[in-house]
């Protein structure tokens, strides 16, 4: 069959076609078909459209697809146009339309912030399970989504990279889930108190932890360097995981700043509801970081400042406890005493 017959095709017949080629959708949409199934259940309320006189209106089916098509990608409005058979300026208002139905049905099963204490707590048992550092409440980091420059507003959105982006300000569990999210700055006590773990980027804090400047370490602050590494390793990958699968964001997004706003939570709430659901399709075996029996790190495929007395004294606390017999790790006093790099 010829290139220019498949290009003049109905895009939701090549869609049906995919569903029997159970990889090929995988590759289409980021999604099992039982996923993209289900989320046309949730949305078609809010985009079913109603036909004309005119015309026919474009399935629910068919916006979902093409929505789903454009974050998967990042192709530009006129290729879709092209693949779709649907005008560039029509093919816009769908995906804004799509990813505002996708936040407002997902938002309040898939990326709600904890309100409880039982909630929070679960957090933290899950990195102290998983990291071996208690009273995380999660791991925080800031990513750049690259746009291109809005008019009349000057250099309000141009960074340090010499580019126009806004921030994506994020919260992430264990479990690489998003627990909280915004696109603004975001600033916020005792025996060991709960809190969140960060890089060199974050201002310390008694609810903020970072890492002990990485020079003259004894082993009580390496062994601390080392579970925080550990802990926050899930941000750098959950924000792998999004940039890889929803490739919209490893482009410039050429919309203006609002419309990239609800993009990136439309994209937050898909991450959330594939990774409760364990998606194959959207995180494949060995594509975030893990560890062996020994614990050592396993690389997935997405990786091949002065301290005030009471801060300091969280640090104290908590790198003392992990000499004790109780708190002890063996494989990490063998880990830190061999200078082997850390994971920052």
């Amino acid at each position: 069959m010829s290139l220019c017959y498949w290009c003049v095709l109905d895009f939701d017949f090549v869609l049906c076609k995919q569903v029997d080629d159970m990889r090929g959708f995988r590759d289409l949409l980021r999604m099992s078909v039982e996923d993209f199934n289900y989320l046309l259940e949730r949305v078609s309320p809010a985009i079913i459209k109603k036909d004309t006189h005119l015309r026919k209106a474009i399935s629910p089916r068919e916006r979902l697809s093409v929505t789903l098509r454009f974050l998967a990608t990042g192709e530009t409005f006129n290729s879709l146009s092209f693949q779709y058979r649907i005008g560039s300026t029509t093919l816009s208002r769908i995906v804004m339309e799509t990813c505002t139905a996708l936040t407002c049905a997902l938002h309040e099963d898939y990326l709600k912030t904890p309100s409880t204490e039982s909630e929070w707590k679960a957090i933290a048992r899950d990195f102290a399970n998983k990291c071996h550092f208690p009273h995380c409440l999660g791991a925080i980091d800031g990513k750049h989504i690259f746009i291109q420059p809005p008019p009349k507003n000057g250099s309000m959105y141009f960074n340090y990279k010499s580019r126009f982006s806004i921030i994506l300000m994020a919260v992430v569990d264990a479990n690489y889930k998003f627990v909280y999210a915004s696109t603004g700055t975001q600033g916020t006590d005792a025996m060991m108190p709960h809190m969140l773990f960060g890089d060199d980027a974050y201002r310390l804090q008694p609810d903020l932890m970072k890492p002990y400047p990485f020079r003259n370490l004894n082993t009580e602050q390496r062994i601390y360097n080392y579970r925080l590494s550990r802990a926050r390793r899930v941000v750098e990958n959950a924000f792998g995981i999004l940039a890889n699968r929803f490739r919209v964001f490893r482009t410039t997004i050429c919309l203006d700043p609002d419309k990239v706003v609800t993009i990136i939570f439309a994209c937050l709430c898909l991450h959330n509801y594939l990774r409760d659901n364990r998606s194959d399709a959207y995180v494949p075996p060995g594509y975030v970081d893990s560890e062996d029996a020994n614990h050592q790190l396993v690389e997935g495929l997405l990786t091949s400042r002065p301290v005030d007395s009471e801060i300091g004294g969280l640090f104290e606390v908590f790198s003392s406890s992990w000499l004790t017999e109780t708190g002890l790790v063996v494989f990490e006093d063998i880990r830190t005493s061999a200078s082997i790099p850390i994971v920052d």
